[in-house]
């Protein structure tokens, strides 16, 4: 008699690895689909449990789980602008944004899912949320900036690169992101910097800046 091959041991996951489960099947649902046609049956078939186990982690529902995912997505992005202060300024952009685009390119279905809005389960937290990360990546580059108190024509000038970043980063993917990472990154740079120069010519705060920056090129 052929002895038969020992059957794999099964592990039963942590409370944390069932989550993190849970939420990377949920990110790659509603990235595809408006969370208002993906239901907890649909999550649960994606992660391959049941969907009372779903409810068990997520007694809150769709929306709960929703949320969470989000955040799951923010806190991934929000690090990504965590960079050194070290070398010159526009050299640490270049390096963070990298990361971005990393994650971006790895990501790309909890990326799409954390920042295209327009759902009926966008609610003032989901949006909150979503402007976390912006908010975050706004206090890392005026803190490499030296800019303890900014002008409303510097912050704005940040917030509104940040934005472009975002929808650029999302017409990447839906361009077969092209060009390649490398190019995407250099032009957001020049970006940041063409952004500043207009600036400049209005805010003296931003004028000393860019004279900096210059001097680092």
């Amino acid at each position: 008699m052929t002895p038969q091959a020992p059957t794999p041991a099964y592990r039963r996951l942590s409370v944390e690895e069932r989550r993190v489960q849970l939420l990377e099947a949920a990110l790659a649902l509603f990235a595809h689909r408006p969370p208002e046609e993906v239901s907890l049956d649909d999550v649960a078939e994606q992660a391959g449990v049941s969907r009372p186990l779903v409810y068990r982690y997520f007694p809150g529902g769709k929306q709960q789980l929703y949320e969470a995912a989000l955040r799951s997505a923010a806190d991934e992005l929000r690090l990504c602008f965590d960079e050194p202060r070290e070398g010159p300024l526009l050299a640490r952009l270049s390096r963070a944004l990298d990361r971005y685009l990393t994650f971006v390119d790895e990501h790309d279905t909890g990326f799409s899912a954390l920042l295209r809005g327009g759902s009926v389960a966008e609610t003032s937290r989901t949006s909150s949320i979503v402007d976390g990360v912006r908010r975050a990546a706004a206090e890392h580059i005026m803190s490499h900036l030296d800019v303890a108190e900014p002008g409303p024509r510097l912050h704005m000038t940040v917030r509104v690169w940040i934005t472009a970043v975002e929808a650029a980063s999302l017409m990447w993917l839906d361009e077969d992101k092209q060009p390649s990472l490398d190019e995407m990154r250099d032009w957001l740079v020049e970006q940041f910097l063409a952004v500043l120069t207009v600036t400049a010519r209005r805010d003296p705060q931003t004028a000393g800046l860019v004279e900096a920056l210059a001097a680092d090129l």
